[in-house]
This record gives C-alpha cells, structure tokens and sequence, in this order.
C-alpha cells in the first residue's frame, strides 16, 4: 500500500493510487526545486521510490502477518521472489528504516522470534548491519542473498507509526497486538502451568489453566528462552535447554490457545509474573499458525557465561589502523558504512585510516553445563581470513549509546569462534578452533578474544567527543541457553576525547 499523504487517492486502488500520487509529487519536485537540475533529481528519487512501492523493483519490501499495513514481518524483494528478514542483530536501528523505505513517519517497535507468525519463505536477508543513514534496507551490510542460519520462527518484524491523518475505517475496527495492554496474572487470577505430550516429565507443549478453568495451550509467537526458562524454573525443573514453536508435541486442543503475548524478562519465578494479554477477559491475540504452540525441554544443567568487565576496563585503547591492514576486517562488515563509502570513491582508499576503540573481552562459563554453539557442526563456516571455522553468527555485539539511550557506534564481529582460552587450575581445555575441532567454552573455562584480533573494536572515526555508555554484550539474541541472562552484558561509561578514551564503572546486567 502507498503510505503517503492523501489517503483519499486509495480508493482509486493501490496501483492507480501511488501512480496518482507519483504525478502530483512530481509536480510539486518542480516547484520547490530551485533548479531543473534539482527538479529532476528529485524525479528519478520519486520514480524509484514508488517504483519499489508498486512491488516491481529488486529490494522493494513489505510486512506479512499484521493486522494492518502498518506492521508485520518483512519480507524483501530479490529475483523476483520474495523472501524473509533473519532476526539476528534486529533492533531499532533497521527497523525504522523499513518503515521510513515505506513511506511512514517511523518506526514504532520492532520484533524478533517470528512475533507476526514464523516465516513462510526462504530467508533472503540475515546479520543485517544498518548505521541509520541508509534510505534503503538493501544499502546495509548482511550476509548474502539466501546466506543464513535461521529457522522460521526467526522472522524479524516491525510495527510502524502511521501517517498523522491516516484513515482507519470506523466501522471495522482494528485490535492491533500493539495496543492490547499487559499484565501480571497475579494482580487478579491465579495461573496453573503443566506439560503434556513429551517422552518425558522434563519436556512437552506448555498448557495453562486459568483460575482452574480448562486447560489450553500457550500461542507461540514470540515465544523464546526467556519465557520457556520461567517454566522450567517454576515446575521446579531446572532450566530451559530448547523453547519451540510447534505442534510436535500433538494434543487435542494445541488450536485453542488460552493465552497469548507471553513476555518474560527471564528471571520470574512464575509465568503469571510476565506480561500477558488479558486472558481473564478472553482477549486472545495470534497471529501464526493455530496448531504451532510453545513448548520447552527442560534440564538442571545449563551454561552460564559471565562478561569480564575489568578486563575490558584495562585493556580498552584508541588506535589509528590503516585501512590497508582492514582488509579482512571489511569483508566481515566490522567498520562503519562509511568506510565502505570511501571504499567505492577513494581510489586511494587504503591509505586512509579509522579510529578504533580497542578492547580486550572474555567470557567466563560460571554454569555447570558446557557452553555449546546451537549450530550444527556441519553449518559452521570457514574463514579464509582466520583460516579457522566460525560456529556462531552473533556470539558477541559491542554497542556506543549517547546519554539518551539512542545508538551512535557499533561494532560488529560478523562471526565467532569459540575454544577454551584460559582454564582454572586442574581443569583440561576441550575446545578448541584448530583443525575442526569441536568448539565451546568448558565449565571453569573462558574464551578470551585479546584487543589485538580483527574486529575486536568499535569504529569511532566519526564519534563525536563526549561521555557514552558502552556496552559489550555475549549471547546478546538468547540463542543459546543459560542459567539466566542477568550476568551476559558489561555497561560501562565511556569518556571518548580527540586523544584518549577512557573505559570505566563496568557494571554487569542484560544483553
């Protein structure tokens, strides 16, 4: 659909519309452009604008699964197919770039773990890397066309601000997830939780009962780790090892959800502490396939990674790096896009220099399980660059925010691998890079990655001095299970001048 201006212009029909509103935009370019040449800038942006809102260019996108036009998973445009967007490193930053290459005012939330029901498609985009800048999901940084690791309960999402006088018509009403408040069950009811249709009492499809009413499944969208390690922990079963969206587990009623919009920090001691939609008043709201339900499998081991935040504090430097020796830095997108820009312009380019903010990071398995990557051995990849194989997409993400909160550098190390660097005394190394070799991080052990390595930085070229916070965040998507989460980030303040930087008042928290 046109989101543009004169919502009017749609009766005519979404093509005849947007070819309408292409005409008039047209017309008004050449009145407030100065010049002809700026005149006709103007109309071949337009062109391509409505061009890719008409579904008829390479890259156009769209949003599937919502209850309007306004929100939905993504799906994009390649050879004439269209496919999904993974949600590994989704987050504010790209989602409010479809939404303004859509034509809305912005981005109002984004959403990961097929929030809008899994994805229908082959995933066409994964490990999507925006600065903000970009008119165009297709101008960030990602893996390759159909290059992923993702499963359809994956898809990212977004849910958009629509224009101010956007018409939504009164007499069909639209309840949007967005909009539906939630609460505690506590506060009014009492919630019952049990497993049903495993092979054994540790795992199986989650069912509730509401105030002892009848029992129903849980809706699966977005269902996560986070909210299948509250249900282990209340039926007094350890941790989560696997959350699923899915009708594995069978049942007679899997199409009959009693509650919905499950949202849990990871941390509650029940499931009637997080957030639901209202089920005491029957408002049940999902969006993907009826028959997919949450599901766990429960274990009383698990991993535990915590962030060394003083070795950050200690080792944390500026360096000036030639462009020339990034070379392998830039084929894994670990610079700004603006590097990339001079790449194409300057052909002197690798004369050219970045700034980076150095550091050394570890990360310290503290659980009573291994920590495991979640990707078959037989998926990881091999970097010719390292000439080692990467068994995890997005292991670790380094983030700068201003004093507000809003995202103004970010490092990105396209992939990882993981071994056992240092270990306690009396403790042997299991993992390790070499020669294929399995990879983890044992109990007692920890992967060290030194501020020496490519990649192992945030690119400040364009920071402006001040006071920041970085944010070094392990496991930051919960793609792997763990004891809890609370412990997985280092948020540190950082004073960032023309000649220092200084890292320092780490404090652990969350991803």
């Amino acid at each position: 659909m046109c989101a543009l201006e004169d919502r009017k212009v749609l009766k005519m029909g979404p093509t005849l519309a947007c070819l309408t509103l292409l005409a008039i935009h047209l017309a008004d370019a050449v009145v407030q452009h100065r010049s002809l040449e700026d005149a006709r800038l103007e109309r071949q942006r337009l062109v391509h604008r409505y061009t890719k809102v008409l579904n008829k260019e390479e890259g156009a996108i769209r949003l599937v699964g919502g209850d309007n036009e306004y929100e939905g998973n993504i799906e994009v445009l390649h050879n004439g197919k269209w496919g999904a967007v993974c949600d590994d490193e989704w987050d504010s930053t790209e989602a409010d770039i479809v939404c303004r290459q859509m034509g809305f005012p912005g981005m109002r939330r984004y959403t990961r773990s097929g929030f809008f029901g899994p994805a229908r498609r082959r995933f066409w985009m994964d490990n999507l890397f925006c600065e903000g800048h970009e008119q165009e999901l297709v101008d960030c940084h990602f893996e390759g066309w159909g290059e992923n690791d993702c499963e359809p309960g994956e898809a990212a999402g977004v849910v958009c601000y629509p224009p101010e006088n956007a018409l939504i018509p009164v007499a069909t009403p639209i309840i949007r997830d967005k909009d539906l408040p939630k609460y505690p069950i506590h506060s009014r009811s009492r919630l019952y939780v049990r497993l049903r249709g495993g092979r054994s009492r540790i795992e199986g499809r989650v069912e509730v009962s509401l105030d002892g009413g009848r029992w129903g499944s849980v809706c699966a969208d977005g269902w996560s780790l986070l909210e299948a390690n509250v249900v282990c922990r209340q039926l007094d079963l350890g941790y989560a090892s696997e959350a699923f969206q899915t009708d594995f587990f069978g049942g007679s009623n899997v199409s009959r959800p009693v509650l919905s919009g499950s949202e849990c920090y990871g941390n509650e001691t029940e499931l009637a502490d997080c957030l639901h939609h209202d089920a005491s008043q029957g408002i049940i709201s999902c969006h993907g396939n009826r028959q997919h339900v949450a599901a766990v499998i429960c274990d009383y081991i698990a991993p535990d990674l915590v962030v060394d935040y003083l070795e950050i504090e200690q080792t944390a430097h500026l360096e000036d790096r030639p462009m020339l020796l990034m070379q392998c830095a830039m084929e894994e997108n670990c610079v700004a896009n603006e590097a990339y820009q001079i790449q194409r312009d300057d052909p002197h380019w690798r004369y050219r220099s970045r700034r980076l903010l150095k550091f050394t990071a570890a990360a310290i398995n503290a659980g009573n399980a291994d920590f495991r990557p979640f990707k078959e051995k037989s998926q990881w990849e091999w970097h010719m660059c390292h000439m080692h194989f990467h068994s995890m997409e997005v292991f670790a993400t380094f983030d700068i925010f201003d004093l507000r909160g809003h995202k103004v550098a970010q490092g990105h190390k396209a992939s990882f691998c993981l071994e056992d660097s240092n270990c306690l005394p009396g403790v042997a190394k299991k993992y390790n890079c070499a020669n294929y070799g399995d990879q983890g991080i044992s109990i007692n052990c920890s992967d060290v990655y030194l501020y020496n390595l490519d990649c192992q930085w945030v690119d400040v070229t364009d920071l402006i001095p001040g006071t920041y916070v970085l944010k070094i965040a392990i496991n930051p998507e919960f793609k792997v299970a763990e004891m809890n989460y609370d412990n997985n980030a280092a948020i540190c303040d950082l004073i960032y001048t023309a000649n220092f930087a200084r890292v320092h008042n780490c404090q652990l928290g969350r991803p």
